[in-house]
C-alpha cells in the first residue's frame, strides 16, 4: 500500500511540473529566429507615416511666434478667458490622404513628420500668415506580454529601445527571464536576452510600432506547482486515514 501511493504521488508530482499553462510563444529546436546586422540595430531612422495611422495636426501663424513667447504676452489673453483649442486626431485613410480642415485631402503617407510639416504649411499658406505646422502621431505603440503581465505602451517618441520599453513596463520583474525574451514583428521572430552586457549588445534594437514583446517567465516548478501538489497530499491524505479507519474497524 505505501508503494502504492508513493507512485500516485511521484505521477501528480510529475504531470503538475512538466504541465506550464503561462508560457506562450514556445517554438522547437529547429526554430530559427531572425537576425538583425548590428548596424541595423544602431540605425535610428525617422517614422513614416502609413494608412490607417491617427495623426494630430496644429497650426500656429507668424513662423509659430506664439510658441516661441518668454514673457508669455501673446498668450496672457487665451490663459486669462480658459479657452482651449479642440485637440483632434486626423485618421490616414488606405488610400493615403487624410481631409485636414480648410485644405481638404492632403496625401501623407510615405512622409515623415517633418516632411509632412513642410506639405501642410505650405497647403495652410494660402489661409494664414506664414504658418508652422506640428504633426504628431497619436496612435503608435507596443504591446509587452509575459511576466510584467499585458501592457500597451504608447510610442509618443521615435527611436525607441527594447531596454527602453522595458523601462516604461517597470524594468525586469522577479519572475521574468532576462534571457528568454521575444520581439515579435509580424511575421518575424527575434531573440532578446539581456543576461549578459555582451548579449545586450546584440540583441538590443529600436522598436517598431505594433511590436510585441515576450518576457518569458522564470520556471518555478515548486512554487508554480505547490497548490496543486497540496491538493494531492490532503487527497490522499484523506483516503489513507479513511482506509485505516476501515481496516480497524474489520
Amino acid at each position: 500500500m505505501p508503494t502504492r501511493l508513493a507512485a500516485i504521488i511521484l505521477f501528480f508530482l510529475g504531470t503538475s511540473c512538466s504541465y506550464r499553462n503561462n508560457v506562450m510563444f514556445s517554438h522547437d529546436k529547429d526554430f530559427n529566429p531572425a537576425v538583425l546586422s548590428a548596424e541595423a540595430r544602431a540605425l535610428e531612422s525617422n517614422y513614416v507615416i502609413q494608412p490607417n495611422d491617427l495623426l494630430n495636426v496644429k497650426v500656429y501663424t507668424k513662423k509659430g511666434e506664439m510658441i516661441i513667447d518668454p514673457e508669455y504676452e501673446l498668450t496672457k489673453d487665451l490663459n486669462n478667458t480658459n479657452n482651449h483649442r479642440p485637440d483632434p486626431e486626423y485618421l490616414v485613410r488606405l488610400d493615403g490622404y487624410v481631409y485636414l480642415p480648410m485644405v481638404g485631402d492632403v496625401k501623407l503617407a510615405g512622409l515623415t513628420l517633418h516632411e509632412a510639416n513642410l506639405v501642410l504649411a505650405d497647403k495652410y499658406n494660402e489661409f494664414f500668415v506664414d504658418p508652422y505646422v506640428i504633426t504628431t502621431y497619436t496612435n503608435k505603440r507596443v504591446t509587452v506580454l509575459g511576466a510584467p503581465g499585458g501592457q500597451i505602451l504608447p510610442l509618443k517618441n521615435e527611436n525607441i529601445t527594447v531596454a527602453e520599453v522595458l523601462a516604461m513596463a517597470g524594468g525586469m520583474q522577479k519572475n521574468g527571464n532576462a534571457k528568454k525574451m521575444k520581439l515579435i514583428r509580424g511575421e518575424q521572430v527575434f531573440l532578446v536576452d539581456f543576461s549578459t552586457v555582451e548579449n545586450y549588445y546584440r540583441t538590443n534594437q529600436i522598436v517598431k510600432a505594433g511590436d510585441i514583446i515576450y518576457i518569458e517567465p522564470i520556471n518555478r516548478p515548486v512554487a508554480e506547482n505547490a497548490p496543486t501538489v497540496a491538493l494531492v497530499l490532503s487527497i490522499l491524505t484523506s483516503a489513507t486515514t479513511l482506509m485505516l479507519l476501515i481496516l480497524s474497524a474489520k
